[in-house]
C-alpha cells in the first residue's frame, strides 16, 4: 500500500534517519517507538504529505487516503460541532448537493422528455451509490463516533471554538475515524482521552479495517492495538513483526547483548592500547605496534549506553503520619451553576494508592484539588490526619516556577540530601540530558516544565502525595522510572490518570468520579475495567429488554389495532354502506330541489297557475323527502357511533 524507499532526513548536518526502507500493508497495525527526539513525528508528517525528506520518496497506491492526528493542537471555528465532523463525509455531502441540484433541474417546465429521462437515469444512479457508501446512516455513525470520544448530544450544536484543545483533538480524531481513510497516522492519540473514551477507541481501532500506523507512550494502548512494531534508532528504521510487549523483551535481550559485546571491546582495546604504550619506542616491537594501531583505526567500535530504566529514584522517608491522612465529609463543589460534587463522604487510609478515573469533566480533578487543598469546596468538611503533609501535581503547578533559576538549581533548591550527580541523573530520566539542565525555566515548552515539576515532587517529603495525569509528557522509560519511584513510596498515594500500564502495579483501589458522586472498586485497575464492562453489558441488556418491552408492547398495540379495524369493518359495514346511500340521495334531492327552484322563478311557469300549482307540489314533496332522508342518515350515523363507542 506504500512503500517507504531510500529516505533520508537531517538537522543541522544530523541525520535522524538515513536510507530508509520499509512497507505498510493492507491491515498493517503498527506501533512507531524510539526514544525522543530520533524523529517519529518527523516520519508521520513525512508520510502524511505534511513535509518533505531530503531524499528518498514515500510511493503510494494510487487514491489512497491517509487520515493524520498531529500532537500539537488543532483549532476549528465558526460550525457547530456536528457539521464539523460530518464535514470529513467529502463524499456523502458532494452526494446531497448533487441531488438538490438535479431535483432543482427537474422541477423546470421547458424541459425535453429527453432531458428529464436523462436526470432521473442521473437520480437512479446517485441513490445506487448513497446505498453504496451507506449514505443514510451517515448522521448516525457521527453520533456513535462523538459519543464514544466523551461528547454529549447537548454539545452537537456547541461551536467549536467553545472548546478547549483537547477536546480540539477529540474532534480532529473523530474527523479521522469517520473518514474512509486507508491508513490512518497517529501521534499520541490517547493524551487528551479519559478512561472510557480510551476504552472505546480501543474497541474501535481493534475491529478498524485500515492500517495503523500510531505513536504512543501508553504500552498499554499499543499492545492491545497493534501486532507490529516500527523501531527509530541508530539513524535506522527497524520493521519487527511482534507486539510491543515482545519488541521490548527483544530488545532487552539485544541491549544485554550489545553491552557485552562493548564491554569485551573495551577490554579488547584497553589491551592493544596497553601494548602500543609499552612497546611505542622499541625498535624491535615497531612493526606489531603500527600492526595494532592500524587494527585499532580500522575497529568498529560498539557504543552502548546504560539504559535509562536502571536509573532508580526513590523517594526521601515522608513523616509518618496518622491511620487516615485525609478525612472528606459532605463535600460538594460548583463552579456557578455547573454542580460537579454532590455530598462526597471520602476516607482515605494511610499507604492506601489510589486511582481516580472516570469521564473528562466529571469531576476528578476537582477532587484531586480539594484533597490537595488547592480548591476550597461549596460545602463540607475536609478534616487533615495527624501530621499530615501534602505534594500535589498537577500541569498549572509547572507555571508556579521561576522562571529565571536553570533546572538543576530549581531541584537542587528542594533538598540538600542529593548530590549534582544524582539530580543528573534524576533529570536524565526525565528527558533532561547533557547542558539541558543548565536551561533557564523560562525558555522551556509547557511539556518541559511540567517535567520539572513532576521531577520537584520526587524531592518533597509529603506522606499524602496527589498526581492529576502525570504521565502525559513523559516517554515509556521515564514513565517506568516514575512508576517504580511510586510503587516503593511508603506513603499515601493518589493518582487521576488514564493510563492502564502505568496504573497497573502501582495502584490497589479505584475510585470512578461519575455523575457528581463517587463508587469505590476494592482492586486494581483490570479489576475496574472488568467490573466496568459488566456493568455496561448489564446495562446494554436491561437496556436492550426495554427496547424488547417497549417493542412487543408496540406489536401488541398493533395488533390490538388490527383486531379493532376487522371487528369495526365486520360490525359497521353494512351501516357505513347505507349512510353512503343515504348521503348520495341527499346529494340528489337537494340537486332537484335546486333545479326546482331555478324553474319557479321562470315566467312561463309562474304566470301559468296550473303549471305553478304542479311544480310546487313536486318542491313540497322533494323538501319533505330530504328530511325523511336526513332523519334516516342522522339515525344511522348515531347507531354507527355507538358501535364505535363499544369497540373501544
Amino acid at each position: 500500500m506504500i512503500d517507504i524507499l531510500n529516505l533520508s532526513v537531517q538537522f543541522s548536518g544530523n541525520y535522524l534517519f538515513d536510507d530508509v526502507n520499509f512497507k505498510i500493508n493492507k491491515g498493517d497495525k503498527i506501533a512507531l517507538v524510539g526514544a525522543n527526539g530520533t524523529g517519529k513525528t518527523t516520519l508521520l508528517r513525512i508520510i502524511s504529505g505534511g513535509e518533505q525528506a531530503e531524499s528518498g520518496k514515500v510511493q503510494k497506491q494510487k487514491n489512497i487516503k491517509i487520515g493524520y492526528l498531529p500532537q500539537e493542537f488543532v483549532d476549528f471555528h465558526d460550525k457547530t460541532l456536528f457539521d464539523e465532523v460530518k464535514s470529513a463525509l467529502t463524499e456523502t455531502i458532494e452526494l446531497a448537493e448533487k441531488e438538490n441540484e438535479i431535483n432543482i433541474q427537474l422541477g423546470r417546465t421547458e424541459l425535453t422528455d429527453e432531458e428529464r429521462d436523462d436526470l432521473v437515469h442521473q437520480l437512479g444512479d446517485l441513490e445506487h451509490r448513497k446505498e453504496e457508501i451507506d449514505f443514510y446512516s451517515a448522521d448516525a455513525k457521527i453520533k456513535k463516533i462523538l459519543k464514544g470520544l466523551g461528547f454529549t448530544e447537548i454539545d452537537f450544536n456547541r461551536l467549536t471554538q467553545e472548546f478547549s484543545g483537547g477536546w480540539q483533538m477529540r474532534i480532529e480524531l473523530a474527523k479521522i475515524l469517520l473518514g474512509s481513510n486507508n491508513l490512518i497516522l497517529l501521534d499520541e492519540p490517547t493524551n487528551h482521552l479519559d478512561i472510557d473514551s480510551l476504552q472505546w477507541l480501543i474497541e474501535y481501532l481493534e475491529n478498524y479495517n485500515g492500517a495503523l500506523l500510531i505513536v504512543s507512550h501508553d504500552r498499554y494502548f499499543v499492545n492491545r492495538i497493534t501486532n507490529k512494531t516500527l523501531e527509530i534508532a541508530d539513524n535506522k528504521v527497524t520493521l519487527f513483526n511482534s507486539t510491543y510487549n515482545d519488541y521490548l523483551k527483544f530488545k532487552d535481550e539485544r541491549d544485554n547483548q550489545l553491552q557485552a559485546i562493548a564491554k569485551n571491546q573495551q577490554k579488547r582495546i584497553k589491551e592493544i592500547e596497553k601494548f602500543i604504550e609499552r612497546f611505542r619506542y622499541k625498535n624491535t616491537k615497531s612493526r606489531q605496534v603500527q600492526s595494532r594501531i592500524k587494527m585499532l583505526e580500522k575497529m568498529d567500535r560498539v557504543e552502548f549506553f546504560d539504559k535509562e530504566s536502571k536509573i532508580e529514584i526513590k523517594f526521601p522517608n515522608p513523616p509518618r503520619g496518622g491511620v487516615v491522612p485525609i478525612d472528606l465529609k459532605g463535600i460538594s463543589k460548583s463552579y456557578d451553576d455547573n454542580h460537579v460534587l454532590q455530598n462526597i463522604d471520602l476516607t482515605i487510609e494511610r499507604g492506601e494508592k489510589i486511582a481516580f478515573v472516570g469521564p473528562n469533566g466529571a469531576g476528578k480533578t476537582t477532587l484531586a484539588k480539594t484533597i490537595a487543598g488547592q480548591l476550597r469546596p461549596n460545602n463540607g468538611n475536609i478534616i487533615l490526619g495527624h501530621n499530615t503533609t501534602i505534594s500535589y501535581y498537577a500541569q498549572e503547578v509547572a507555571e508556579s516556577l521561576d522562571l529565571e533559576k536553570d533546572i538543576l538549581d530549581t531541584l537542587m533548591d528542594i533538598s540538600d540530601e542529593y548530590t549534582p550527580g544524582q539530580l543528573r541523573n534524576l533529570l536524565g530520566s526525565f528527558l533532561f540530558s547533557n547542558d539541558d539542565i543548565f536551561k533557564k525555566v523560562g525558555v522551556l515548552s509547557g511539556g518541559e516544565k511540567s517535567r520539572v515539576a513532576l521531577a520537584k515532587i520526587l524531592l518533597i517529603k509529603a506522606n499524602l502525595i496527589v498526581l492529576d495525569e502525570p504521565t502525559n509528557h513523559l516517554d515509556y522509560s521515564s514513565k517506568q522510572i516514575l512508576q517504580n519511584a511510586l510503587i516503593n513510596f511508603p506513603g499515601t498515594l493518589i493518582i487521576v490518570s488514564h493510563d492502564v500500564d502505568f496504573l497497573r502495579p502501582i495502584v490497589n483501589k479505584i475510585y470512578e468520579v461519575r455523575n457528581k458522586s463517587i463508587k469505590c472498586f476494592y482492586g486494581g485497575i483490570d479489576y475496574y475495567l472488568e467490573k466496568s464492562k459488566e456493568f455496561e453489558l448489564e446495562e446494554t441488556l436491561y437496556l436492550e429488554n426495554q427496547n424488547k418491552t417497549q417493542n412487543n408492547s408496540r406489536k401488541d398495540l398493533k395488533r390490538v389495532e388490527a383486531e379493532k379495524r376487522q371487528t369495526r369493518y365486520k360490525l359497521t359495514k353494512h351501516i357505513v354502506k347505507q349512510i353512503d346511500e343515504h348521503e348520495k340521495a341527499i346529494a340528489e334531492i337537494e340537486s332537484k330541489i335546486e333545479q326546482v327552484e331555478l324553474e319557479l322563478t321562470k315566467e312561463k311557469i309562474f304566470s301559468n297557475p296550473a303549471l305553478a300549482k304542479v311544480k310546487n307540489m313536486e318542491y313540497d314533496q322533494l323538501k319533505q323527502q330530504l328530511e325523511n332522508t336526513y332523519s334516516g342518515w342522522t339515525k344511522l350515523n348515531e347507531e354507527l357511533e355507538e358501535i364505535e363507542k363499544s369497540i373501544e
